[in-house]
Order: C-alpha cells, then sequence, then structure tokens
C-alpha cells in the first residue's frame, strides 16, 4: 500500500478541495489533523507555488489557511518565501502575519 499525498496544481485548488471539504466534514477542527496541540512530521498534502513543490504539515492551523486562501481570492499572493534558520531550506509565510508562532507549516 502506498501512502502518497495528493499534489495540488496551486495553492487555491489545494484549499478548495482538501482544506474545505476537511473542515465541512470536521467543523471543530483548528488544525488540519484535528488535534489541538503537539507537533507532527506528517504530510496533509502538497502543492505546487513558483515552480516548487511544498508539503504542508498536518498541525497547520485550518484558520490561518484560510487567510491565505482569503488573499489569493483578491487577486493577492499571500506568501513570502523564507529560509529556514539553519539556511537548509525554505518555508512560506503569510504577508502581514507574525514569523512567531505562525502557525503555518509549508516547506518547500
Amino acid at each position: 500500500m502506498t501512502n502518497t499525498k495528493e499534489i495540488f496544481a496551486d495553492f487555491k485548488t489545494f484549499y478548495t478541495k482538501a482544506v474545505e471539504p476537511l473542515k465541512k466534514a470536521n467543523p471543530s477542527f483548528i488544525r488540519l489533523d484535528g488535534k489541538l496541540k503537539g507537533d507532527t512530521r506528517i504530510v496533509f498534502a502538497y502543492f505546487q507555488y513558483q515552480d516548487k513543490k511544498w508539503k504542508v504539515n498536518a498541525d497547520t492551523h485550518i484558520d490561518r489557511l484560510k487567510i491565505a486562501f482569503e488573499e489569493a481570492e483578491k487577486g493577492n499572493d499571500p506568501f513570502v518565501i523564507k529560509a529556514l534558520r539553519d539556511n537548509r531550506g525554505e518555508y512560506l509565510a503569510i504577508k502581514g502575519q507574525p514569523v512567531r508562532d505562525s502557525k503555518l507549516y509549508i516547506y518547500a
């Protein structure tokens, strides 16, 4: 059995096809994994952004994704690409949102 996660063409597709149905089916969920706390290395899904594949960790908070989606719906690019502290990779942050305790875990 393979446990391959879906790769979406872009963030908006990821949000409408993966996040919205999950939230609709589980209105009490705060995070993609349904847990309240603790970190996870579990990947929820992937999406393409600026010619790279980005992985969304399951401990990402749904309300943060919604903020990004609403910006994207207005025609704005909601993300800024930042380097990890060790410079061994990159992650996405939402423009104008605090980086500390972002509750958004999306990595290249």
